[in-house]
C-alpha cells in the first residue's frame, strides 16, 4: 500500500485570478456567490459530514453550498447510547459509532444535537438549496440492550417483539439470507424489522424527520433487512419493510433513498435497487481507490460499475466512514488522492458521487486528526478548488453522455468527456505534455479548478505550454459556467488541539476577504476579535480546559465561510504503579458461550499486545468462573474476553482496565 504523504495543500490554497474573457460565454461574467446547484439530489453530489454537529453544518452552510454540493449527509440523528460518560472524541473518551447504536427513534442525541436544532439545520440547507439526507439505522440497537428506550419497547409489543429469535446467535455465513437478515451482526442486536408494530414506529420517525425538512435517507446496513421474497422467521409477519418505508411516508415521491448494500456473498444489490431506489457501489469505490493508488487510470480499471451494465442507480464514493476507519483506508490513500478519485466519480454521467469528509487534521498517520472531535467540522478537503470545480462541472454537464478514454499509450491519465460541451483530465503522472486529442470544439477554454491556466482546442487537439502536473485534474468547459466568486476561507496553521502545555500558541489564516473575525470562548469569557492573515494568538486553559476558537469571514461578493475549532488541555497524568505479571484475573462465562475462553491483552498506551488475538487461554475454575493470570509486566493493561467468536467488551469497543483480584462479568 502507498505510505506517500503528497506535499498539495488543500485547505490553504490561494486562488488565483481569473482571465478577462471566457471563451462560449457572452462578455465577462462578474463575479457572483449565488450558487446554482442542482434541482435533483441525483443530478449533484453529496458531501457527508461525518459526525458534524447540527449548529456546525447550520453554520457551514455557506461553505457546502459554495463547494457545490447540492445535497448533504448527517450521521445518525436518532437517540443513541452514551458511552463512554458521554465522552466527545472520535475514538478516545468517547466513540463515534454510538450514534450507529440507537436507544430510541426519536430525532436529537447528545452527539448531534437537539430536535429543534435539526429543524434550525434544515431550514438554513433551504436558504442555500441545499439537500438533507439523514443516515438511519433501522437493523439493529445498541447492543446494552438495558439502555433502550421504554417508550420503544412498549410500542413494538414487549422485549420479545423488538428483535428477531435469529439474534441470539451470530452473523457467520453472509450468504445465508435467512442468517443475514435475522443473525445478530457484529453484537449488535437484530431488530425484527417485519415487526408492524415496529415499522410503524420508525414510520413515525421519519415522518418526524421528513416535517423537520429532510429530503432523503440513507439506510444503514440495508444488506441484513430482508427483501420481500427472502426467507422469514416462523412468526406471523411479512417481508414488507422495504415497501412500507419506502412509500408510506410524506412526499414519498420526493424522497432520495438509497441503501448501504456492500458487495459480496449473495447481496442481491440488484433487487435491493429495484426495491429502495439506490443503493452504494462498494466493488466500484474498491477499483477507484486501485486505480490511484496503483496510478493506473486505464478505463478498463473503472469504467464499469460492477452492478449491472444498465443500472445506474447508484450511490458512489471513494471511501466511506466503514472502509476509511474500519478497513485502513486512512493510513493508504492521502486526501490528494481521495480527490483525484472524487474528480473521477463527480465527471462521470452514472451514479451519484459521494464525499466522506475525514476527520479534522488527518493525514495517512493520524486517523483521529488533530483535533479527535465529535461534533466539529472535518477537514477542508471538501472545500477544495478541485471539488468545487468537479462539483458544478457535474451540474452544467447533466444529460450529456460521457466517453472515458485515455491518452494513446499512456494509462497514467485519463479524460472523461461529456459530450462536446466539457472534459475533466485526471492525471497521475510526474507531468503530462498537453498535446492530445479531445472531442471539444475549437476555441480557448480556462481551467475551472486554478481558474487560470488557459488551454486551447484546434481540428480536435488540445494544447497548452504548461504541462498538468502529477497528481493533479483539470476541469474544462464553457458554456453553463457561472464565475463564482472565489473562495473565502479561514484556518489555522497545523496544530494539536489537545495539549498539556501551559498555553498554545496559534496562527491564524484568511484569504479573499478583508473582514475575518476570530472568537475566544471559555466557560469564563467570550471575546471577539478582527485579525488579518499571520495574526498570532494565545490559547490558555481555562476552567474546564475546553476553549472553542470560532473563524468567520465574508468576501466582497458576500460569500460567508465558517471554522469552528475546539482546543482540550489535557493534565499530565502521574505513572501508576505497573502491573506485574503473576496478576490474576477472573471472568464469569455467559451462559451462550463456548467453553473454551481466551483473554487478550495489550497496553493501553502504545497498543503493544501480550499475545497476537483472540490471546492466551482462560482456566476454568469453577460454576463457569474462570481465571487469567497475567504473564508479562505492563504499565496499563486492557483485557478482553473472547471464546473466539463471541467477546466481551464488543467489536470496536476498547478493552477493560486490569484490576488485580477483580470478576469481570458482562453485566457489571
Amino acid at each position: 500500500m502507498m505510505k506517500k504523504v503528497l506535499s498539495i495543500s488543500l485547505a490553504l490554497v490561494t486562488v488565483c485570478g481569473v482571465t478577462a474573457s471566457i471563451s462560449g460565454c457572452t462578455g465577462t461574467q462578474p463575479e457572483t456567490a449565488d450558487y446554482k446547484l442542482a434541482e435533483n439530489i441525483e443530478d449533484g453530489s453529496i458531501l457527508h459530514c461525518f459526525s458534524w454537529d447540527f449548529e456546525t453544518i447550520k453554520n457551514s452552510m455557506a461553505d457546502i453550498a459554495a463547494a457545490g454540493f447540492t445535497a448533504l449527509q448527517t450521521s445518525p440523528i436518532n437517540e443513541c447510547l452514551a458511552g463512554d460518560n458521554g465522552g466527545m472524541q472520535l475514538y478516545g473518551d468517547g466513540k463515534w459509532y454510538y450514534h450507529y447504536q440507537p436507544t430510541d427513534w426519536t430525532i436529537g442525541n447528545y452527539q448531534l444535537g437537539t430536535k429543534e436544532q435539526f429543524k434550525d439545520m434544515c431550514n438554513e440547507a433551504d436558504k442555500y438549496g441545499v439537500k438533507v439526507i439523514v443516515d438511519v439505522v433501522p437493523n439493529h440497537t445498541t447492543p446494552t440492550v438495558s439502555a433502550v428506550n421504554d417508550n420503544l419497547i412498549e410500542a413494538v409489543g414487549g422485549m420479545d417483539k423488538l428483535y428477531h429469535q435469529g439474534s441470539q446467535y451470530d452473523l457467520r455465513n453472509f450468504s445465508d439470507r435467512l442468517e443475514c437478515t435475522t443473525y445478530k451482526m457484529g453484537g449488535l442486536p437484530d431488530v425484527n424489522t417485519e415487526n408492524p408494530a415496529f415499522q410503524d414506529y420508525f414510520i413515525q420517525f421519519l415522518n418526524d424527520c421528513i416535517d423537520s425538512g429532510a429530503d432523503g435517507f440513507r439506510y444503514d446496513t440495508a444488506k441484513h433487512i430482508g427483501l420481500p421474497d427472502d426467507p422469514k422467521e416462523d412468526d406471523g409477519y411479512t417481508n414488507n419493510f422495504w415497501e412500507r418505508v419506502i412509500k408510506e411516508v410524506h412526499n414519498a415521491d420526493k424522497i432520495f433513498n438509497y441503501g448501504e448494500v456492500l458487495q459480496g456473498n449473495n447481496d442481491r444489490i440488484k433487487d435491493y435497487i429495484k426495491t429502495i431506489g439506490k443503493t452504494t457501489a462498494s466493488t466500484y469505490g474498491s477499483k477507484i481507490r486501485s486505480a490511484v493508488m496503483q496510478g493506473n487510470l486505464s478505463t478498463a480499471m473503472f469504467s464499469d460499475y460492477f452492478v449491472s451494465d444498465e443500472n445506474l442507480d447508484l450511490v458512489t464514493w471513494v471511501e466511506s466512514h466503514d472502509n476509511y476507519i474500519n478497513d485502513g483506508n486512512w493510513a493508504s490513500m492521502s486526501e490528494q488522492q481521495v480527490l483525484l478519485g472524487y474528480a473521477i466519480l463527480a465527471a462521470r454521467e452514472g451514479g451519484t458521487p459521494l464525499l466522506f469528509d475525514r476527520p479534522y487534521g488527518a493525514t495517512t498517520e493520524n486517523q483521529w486528526g488533530t483535533m479527535n472531535r465529535i461534533g466539529a467540522a472535518g477537514s477542508d478537503m471538501y472545500k477544495s478548488n478541485l471539488v468545487r470545480a468537479v462539483n458544478f462541472f457535474r451540474i452544467a454537464m447533466k444529460g450529456e453522455e460521457e466517453i472515458l478514454k485515455n491518452i494513446e499509450g499512456d494509462s497514467t491519465a485519463v479524460i472523461i468527456e461529456r459530450g462536446k460541451k466539457g472534459a475533466v483530465i485526471v492525471n497521475t503522472n510526474d507531468s503530462l505534455t498537453v498535446d492530445f486529442d479531445i472531442n471539444l470544439p475549437d476555441g480557448s477554454y480556462t481551467d475551472r479548478v486554478d481558474r487560470k491556466t488557459v488551454y486551447t482546442v484546434k481540428g480536435g487537439k488540445l494544447s497548452c505550454d504548461t504541462p498538468i502536473a502529477e497528481n493533479t485534474a483539470v476541469v474544462l468547459y464553457n458554456e453553463g459556467y457561472v464565475n463564482y466568486a472565489p473562495t473565502v476561507s479561514v484556518s489555522i496553521d497545523d496544530v494539536e488541539c489537545n495539549y498539556s502545555s501551559d498555553s498554545l500558541e496559534v496562527t491564524l489564516r484568511c484569504s479573499n476577504t478583508e473582514k475575518a473575525q476570530y472568537m475566544l470562548e471559555t466557560n469564563e469569557a467570550v471575546t471577539t476579535t478582527e485579525y488579518t492573515d499571520g495574526t498570532v494568538i494565545t490559547i490558555k486553559p481555562d476552567g474546564d480546559g475546553i476553549t472553542k476558537l470560532t473563524l468567520t469571514a465574508e468576501s466582497e461578493a458576500g460569500q460567508k465561510t465558517y471554522r469552528q475549532i475546539i482546543f482540550t488541555h489535557e493534565e499530565t497524568q502521574p505513572a501508576g504503579e505497573p502491573v506485574k505479571a503473576g496478576t490474576k484475573v477472573y471472568f464469569e462465562k455467559p451462559e451462550n458461550w463456548s467453553e473454551a475462553l481466551n483473554a487478550y491483552v495489550y497496553e493501553k498506551n502504545g497498543g503493544e499486545e501480550e499475545n497476537s488475538w483472540p490471546g492466551f487461554s482462560m482456566q476454568e475454575e469453577s460454576d463457569g468462573r474462570y481465571s487469567y493470570t497475567l504473564k508479562d509486566d505492563f504499565e496499563n493493561p486492557l483485557i478482553i474476553f473472547n471464546d473466539g467468536t463471541k467477546q466481551y467488551p464488543a467489536a470496536n469497543e476498547p478493552g477493560l482496565m486490569f484490576e488485580e483480584g477483580k470478576t469481570y462479568t458482562i453485566n457489571g
